[in-house]
């Protein structure tokens, strides 16, 4: 008899174009400071734009069969700014310039103390929670990662700016498992384009930030969206195997796209796997088959019970099919090939 896998998102979901004006998100790669001209719906009604939005993503997601679902990062301009810059200690209405291949990036500037004054994702969370009985993962962005996207002028140190990063983010996770998050999910993409401050510090943080945490932890690592990183990506992370020795419970990675070495998954024995078999750098919708094949190359190397189908990376840049009566359009239709049951034998 066939086993069912368990599938997941990542995190973001397709943002309607009624809601955002995806040619000024996407002029601005992936926003460290906020972002609100992509808003097409004004105050007072942008809220109550959201909440429509955002159930329709949950609609989505259930219809295709995910297991596990989120809140689609609705109200979110990218996946770590909205809770970077709800912080005290920065300064983004002066924001630093960094200069990379042509752009110009704004980053919030560390000025004093990083303090959380208030949770941040909770009442998102808590929304999610209200209008779905699946299970619920909600994402932040990773103690490491923030450290990276934001110009240190007060800490004067890589490693002790991270700490501060992690006291705040385990503050906010242990009030998203108080609030009813069943997986809670730090994003770490710069786990791989820093490896060597990654391998001196960043296991000490990740672990710091899930502290105490009574819900499911996991960790997501990538390349990069599609969307920015089309060309060709590396077979291997550099940080992943180090992993091993965190304290999370689930580890998330992009694999379909750069057609990744799998051998890697023997060196995490004790986690469970997000394996990533949708590749998002197109809006060609693949055919179960092709999903099916990605998901047999890890099995040589990770337990089925432990392995989550999901796609590669969020799902904000994908296309949507421009019609009222229809949400997600192409994306639903990959979501609903992955939660296909996958037969084991």
């Amino acid at each position: 008899m066939g086993r069912i896998l368990s599938t997941a998102v990542i995190g973001s979901y397709p943002q309607p174009p009624w809601l955002v004006d995806h040619e000024v998100l996407k002029s601005k790669l992936v926003p460290r400071i906020r972002a609100r001209d992509i808003w097409r719906v004004p105050e007072p009604w942008l809220e109550a734009a959201q909440n429509d939005a955002t159930l329709l993503a949950i609609h989505d997601q259930e219809r295709a069969g995910i297991d596990c679902i989120t809140d689609g990062e609705i109200r979110r301009e990218s996946y770590s700014n909205r809770f970077a810059t709800a912080l005290e200690g920065i300064d983004t209405e002066n924001p630093f310039i960094r200069r990379v291949e042509g752009f110009e990036i704004p980053m919030p500037r560390i000025v004093g103390p990083l303090v959380r004054p208030q949770p941040v994702e909770v009442e998102d969370l808590r929304f999610l929670r209200a209008n779905t009985d699946r299970e619920v993962k909600i994402t932040l962005p990773g103690p490491f990662t923030l450290s990276k996207q934001a110009s240190d002028e007060y800490y004067n140190d890589p490693e002790a700016l991270t700490m501060p990063y992690a006291e705040v983010v385990n503050a906010e996770v242990r009030d998203l498992a108080a609030a009813g998050a069943d997986v809670i999910q730090l994003d770490e993409p710069w786990l791989r384009q820093d490896p060597d401050g990654a391998n001196r510090y960043a296991i000490a943080a990740i672990d710091r930030a899930l502290d105490g945490v009574a819900a499911t932890t996991a960790i997501h690592l990538c390349f990069g969206y599609g969307f920015v990183v089309s060309a060709d990506k590396p077979k291997a992370y550099a940080f992943l195997s180090r992993l091993a020795d965190s304290c999370v419970q689930q580890i998330s990675i992009e694999a379909a796209q750069p057609h990744l070495d799998l051998g890697v998954l023997t060196e995490l024995a004790d986690k469970d796997i997000v394996l990533g078999v949708v590749d998002l750098s197109s809006n060609e919708v693949e055919s179960v088959a092709t999903l099916a094949a990605r998901i047999r190359r890890a099995l040589p190397f990770v337990a089925p019970e432990r392995l989550i189908a999901a796609p590669d990376c969020g799902m904000k840049y994908s296309s949507r099919a421009a019609s009222s009566s229809r949400f997600a359009g192409d994306s639903c239709r990959w979501l609903a090939s992955i939660s296909c049951t996958i037969a084991i034998t």
